[in-house]
């Protein structure tokens, strides 16, 4: 139980100090409301690799669906 405590702390205490880091820094975690899509965009920077991640609330629209009609050869 105590390890899944400190865990925790150490975690939340990581997203704490990359949330409020500047982005010049050497790590930083920005996360962007996408109002259009009803989603967020978040961005990890640290040191040289920069993580990008995206979530809505909406679904995706589907790819062109295929054709059901018969055409001639």
């Amino acid at each position: 139980m105590n390890a899944v405590a400190a865990t925790a702390v150490v975690a939340l205490a990581t997203v704490a100090v990359g949330l409020t880091a500047s982005t010049d820094g050497l790590f930083s975690i920005a996360v962007t409301p996408v109002f259009l899509e009803l989603g967020v965009n978040v961005d990890v920077k640290l040191g040289s690799v920069h993580l990008h991640a995206n979530w809505s609330a909406l679904p995706q629209s589907p790819a062109e669906p295929a054709s059901t009609k018969c055409e001639p050869e």
